[in-house]
């Protein structure tokens, strides 16, 4: 199980580099808020991990997020990370195919993620599964979980440990990585790690519970170590 941490700027980006997968996102843009192409291209040259790049809760704007995708790519990201915040099969797929389309055809290397929301039933967007479905069909490489509203409602809040091991081993089955992510707190990692997720995505548990405040290098290490 991989450690993903989100900082916010390049500062916070250098107290997070004993993760595993350093997240480029700006949370006061939303749950997956897109950062700028200079940030994420900066972390990229402080690390030889992978960088992962979030680009936006989108909704139906299939053109916008591949462009998005494109430039997230272009910029250095390993790992590009698109949130469905809308719902509708036919529409998640053209959204989800151009993202990977996008990436792809020019950056096979990198990976796609695709993230729906644990709390989908209260956002009126695609649920998990079928998202993950989706993913699997169109070629993408990753199937996230995330919370759409940061209210400190966790993911855990909407769905069960029971739900979150079916949805892991699903993934396997269909090829895709699970990246289990949504305000999650240290008192999570024991349940994590039965789920055995392949990343989980953390802000919040490492910088004291508070998602805006800065990221603490003493609580990066100590989830390291937690769920080493």
């Amino acid at each position: 199980m991989f450690l993903l941490v989100s900082p916010c700027s390049i500062e916070e980006a250098s107290r997070s580099l004993a993760a595993d997968i350093i997240d480029v996102k700006r949370p006061a843009e939303g749950s997956l808020g897109a950062n700028f192409p200079w940030v994420i291209r900066a972390v990229k040259t402080m690390t030889e991990k992978p960088v992962s790049a979030a680009i936006g809760d989108f909704d139906y704007k299939p053109g916008s997020a591949a462009l998005s995708a494109y430039g997230a790519a272009c910029a250095g990201a390993d790992y590009i990370k698109v949130g469905l915040m809308f719902d509708g099969r036919d529409r998640a797929r053209e959204v989800i195919g151009a993202v990977v389309r996008a990436v792809k055809e020019e950056f096979p290397e990198k990976s796609v993620v695709i993230a729906a929301y644990a709390d989908s039933a209260r956002l009126g967007t695609i649920p998990p599964f079928e998202a993950a479905l989706l993913a699997a069909e169109c070629g993408a490489d990753v199937a996230m979980i995330d919370t759409g509203l940061k209210d400190g409602r966790s993911t855990f809040e909407f769905m069960d440990e029971g739900t979150l091991t079916d949805f892991t081993e699903a993934n396997r089955g269909s090829g895709l990585l699970t990246a289990l992510a949504g305000s999650l707190r240290f008192e999570d990692i024991a349940t994590l790690k039965r789920i055995n997720p392949d990343i989980i995505g953390v802000r919040g548990m490492v910088c004291g519970g508070d998602r805006s405040a800065a990221i603490e290098p003493a609580l990066v290490e100590k989830a390291l170590k937690m769920i080493g």
